[in-house]
């Protein structure tokens, strides 16, 4: 498995235990890198979106909640996760196309969510693409 796609997981666990069992970004981020697996992961990636997704939650939610059929309380945290770890990319992660940002969140959203929880991840995240990425889903194949 690529570094990144290992430190996207490692981020959609980490902010799913943040919401279950709120502590710091520092302790949380201490907890993962104790993990023997982590070493195989992109760190500085890991690393940008656990703290630039903590840090800016409320302006992903903003961004998210229009696209969401039901309130963002009531969304399973595994999915909220990974929708956040999906915008929080499309938005800051400019060098990656957009394409790979929806494709990894949907994969994720299969590996970690519920049945059908990919369908509702790549229904989200695909109708915030325009907005953060117009230039680019404008482009011809």
């Amino acid at each position: 498995m690529a570094a990144r796609r290992r430190a996207r997981r490692k981020a959609i666990q980490a902010l799913y235990q943040l919401q279950v069992n709120p502590t710091s970004v520092v302790e949380l981020e201490a907890q993962f890198m104790q993990e023997p697996d982590i070493l195989k992961a992109d760190l500085e990636h890991f690393r940008k979106l656990l703290h630039g997704i903590v840090a800016s939650r409320q302006e992903l939610d903003a961004l998210l909640a229009p696209l969401v059929s039901r309130p963002l309380e009531e969304v399973d945290p595994i999915e909220h996760a990974v929708l956040w770890v999906g915008a929080f990319e499309l938005r800051d992660c400019l060098d990656m196309p957009y394409r790979v940002v929806m494709n990894e969140a949907i994969e994720l959203g299969k590996m970690f969510g519920a049945e059908g929880s990919h369908g509702f991840v790549n229904g989200v995240l695909d109708r915030l693409v325009p907005s953060l990425r117009a230039a680019e889903f404008k482009q011809p194949d």
